[in-house]
């Protein structure tokens, strides 16, 4: 599916919630170290809760091991300073969306670099930007919307009833 990666993140529980939706929609998590918790952390674990285990992770020492490593893939960098809208971009599976650390986001000298891969999630003026691991479901599940959700179940049902 996507590729999530968590550049330095800081908080446990948006990590461990990042990793529910890896597993909800088998997306591989990919955390550049340093991190800002134990891997063991009990909170990254309850957030993540009996998901854990379903998920691939994949750890780095820098975000330049992520790039040489997959130097032929498609990289997306979700920031508040990027100048294209995240619904815009043609997202498909195999792409690596890539997030910075709750407290300043990703480097500059990153985005500088990739400006035209630079996506935003537009938000109200002077407000703070979304929750990391909010940003991350919104990201997964646009690019699943543009993939028509194939291999997703679409429908639901309650017992005993069925849609019409």
């Amino acid at each position: 599916m996507f590729n999530i990666v968590l550049v330095e993140p800081e908080i446990p529980q948006n990590t461990g919630n990042i990793a529910r939706t890896c597993a909800a929609t088998g997306s591989k998590l990919h955390l550049v170290r340093p991190l800002g918790f134990e891997v063991s952390d009990k909170y990254l674990k309850r957030a993540g809760l009996d998901y854990w285990n379903d998920v691939e992770i994949f750890y780095y020492d820098s975000i330049d091991e992520v790039f040489e490593k997959f130097h032929s893939s498609r990289f997306w960098f979700f920031t508040t300073k990027g100048l294209n809208v995240y619904s815009d971009a043609k997202l498909s599976y195999g792409d690596f969306l890539v997030f910075g650390k709750e407290s300043k986001g990703l480097p500059e000298e990153l985005l500088k670099a990739r400006r035209d891969s630079c996506l935003r999630i537009p938000m109200l003026k002077d407000t703070r930007s979304l929750n990391l691991s909010n940003s991350v479901a919104v990201a997964v599940y646009e690019g699943l919307r543009q993939s028509g959700f194939e291999g997703f179940r679409t429908r639901g049902q309650l017992h005993n009833l069925k849609w019409d």
